[in-house]
């Protein structure tokens, strides 16, 4: 039988003190001991490490830059809160200016690690650093501490939290920068004076305090390409910019394509609710860190006609428009737009079919919308550059034989291709039939071309411009061979 293990009082003392000295020497330690209770994932792992060779590069001299994207409600700011608690055990003499579009999130941020500071464990891990006892100056109480600002006992460190961009950071000096979120929301991010006020106080007030060998950490959502982040990249090309999508769009060393970002704290299934309740801008920015920029100009969505039906006796001509992607999860989408040219002169969009599908699947898709289309329908497939693309093409005529389907060999750029297109949807002489795909068949129109995909865009001016400019290839499709 074996033995019980016993641990004694002086086996917990030793492992405490082993614990702590970790902890001084390691960011993700140092949380582990702190906060036992937290959750854990690779993503904090990771994010922990990434802070603790922010800091030694600090040390270093080496004037880091960092910038950090993640989804919201996955602890970034939290993460933040407890590496400055971190940094002050390590040096009580250092000071740090914490500056948010927020004067809120600025003042939690200083009541938080008011908390840390004076808990017990930290207690136990940095002794040396401690804070004032009460928010008043006095001759035997020198050290202030507020909701603002934060003074270490016996030290020339401090902390102080400001709100951009109107905070007053002149007259401070400061070792380490932190910036979390300086725009308000995407309304602040769309304005171009606001994003100019925002990038001036930075440059003018804030990044004029630095030391000799200041170091700037950024957490931020990226709501545009030209917010405060992008624009210090430009400037400073060797700033480090750590992107976590809150679902994977690739595998990664941690994670496949499609999995989580943290588990743990926010499921799959989770995220994929708010990807639903969101806009592709709004999702992209807030939960995968890639900006979009919105309103391209070229498609006025308030123009498009939204109807529950049209009079099918006074179509004049029926076009089903196909752009092929063959992928199979991910990547590109296939998208299949009918659309009718009407005796009024408008043009209804009845019916758009999109996917992520196999080569197999997509095949089998196409066939069968071919069949409910009927005879009435003329199909035109996008045939793609290369000889893949015709062969691609092809296959699809051979497997829609008995139907009109033809080959449309595309040139030039999609935007230009759109023109014509575009030009009735600002007339409003569009319509949109009420159904499912309304919604992101709208949304891609708008943030066309700066959005992530064009598919149905490119297939809706296809089939508009075979609608009213036609073919360009002889009958006899002897071109095709």
């Amino acid at each position: 039988m074996t033995p019980l293990l016993v641990r004694t009082s002086e086996d917990v003392e030793l492992y405490d003190r082993l614990a702590r000295a970790e902890a001084r020497e390691s960011f993700w330690a140092y949380r582990r001991y702190i906060f036992p209770s937290m959750k854990i994932g690779w993503w904090q792992y990771l994010v922990s490490n990434a802070l603790q060779q922010f800091y030694n590069d600090y040390r270093a001299g080496l004037r880091p830059k960092l910038a950090i994207t993640s989804p919201p409600q996955h602890g970034k700011s939290r993460m933040v809160t407890e590496f400055i608690s971190w940094i002050a055990g390590q040096d009580p003499n250092l000071k740090s200016i914490f500056a948010s579009y927020s004067d809120s999130l600025g003042v939690r941020t200083n009541m938080e690690l008011q908390r840390i500071i004076t808990g017990d464990r930290y207690k136990n891990v940095f002794e040396k650093t401690k804070i004032g006892e009460s928010n008043t100056v006095t001759m035997s109480t020198r050290w202030l501490r507020n909701s603002s600002f934060i003074e270490f006992v016996d030290h020339k460190g401090s902390f102080r939290n400001t709100t951009c961009p109107i905070g007053q950071v002149t007259g401070r000096e400061l070792d380490f920068g932190f910036i979390d979120d300086p725009l308000k929301g995407r309304a602040e991010a769309s304005s171009a004076s606001m994003r100019d006020k925002v990038w001036n106080w930075l440059t003018d007030d804030y990044m004029t305090r630095f030391a000799e060998n200041g170091a700037l950490l950024v957490v931020m959502t990226r709501w545009h390409v030209d917010d405060p982040l992008g624009r210090l990249m430009v400037q400073h090309p060797t700033m480090r910019n750590i992107r976590y999508p809150a679902i994977a769009e690739e595998d990664e060393e941690y994670r496949r394509k499609g999995e989580a970002l943290f588990p743990e704290l926010k499921s799959r299934d989770f995220l994929l609710e708010r990807k639903a309740e969101r806009t592709q801008a709004s999702w992209e920015s807030l939960y995968q860190g890639n900006p979009i920029v919105t309103g391209g100009g070229i498609f006025p969505v308030d123009k498009f006609i939204i109807q529950q039906g049209f009079e099918r006796g006074k179509i004049k001509k029926t076009i089903r428009y196909i752009d092929k992607a063959a992928t199979d999860g991910g990547g590109a989408y296939t998208a299949c737009v009918k659309m009718h040219s009407m005796q009024d002169g408008t043009f209804v969009v009845e019916d758009v079919q999109r996917g992520q599908w196999s080569s197999m699947e997509r095949e089998r898709r196409i066939k069968q919308m071919t069949e409910i289309d009927g005879y009435d329908t003329v199909t035109w497939v996008e045939q793609e550059p290369g000889s893949g693309g015709k062969e691609s093409a092809e296959s699809t005529i051979r497997m829609l034989a008995g139907f009109e389907v033809y080959a449309d060999r595309v040139t030039g750029k999609k935007e230009v291709r759109a023109e014509p297109y575009a030009a009735q949807v600002q007339g409003g002489n569009v319509i949109l039939l009420a159904q499912p795909w309304a919604r992101e068949f709208m949304e891609e129109h708008e943030y066309f071309p700066n959005g992530k995909y064009k598919d149905q865009v490119d297939a809706a001016a296809g089939a508009f411009n075979k609608l009213t400019l036609g073919s360009t290839y002889p009958d006899d499709l002897n071109w095709v061979g």
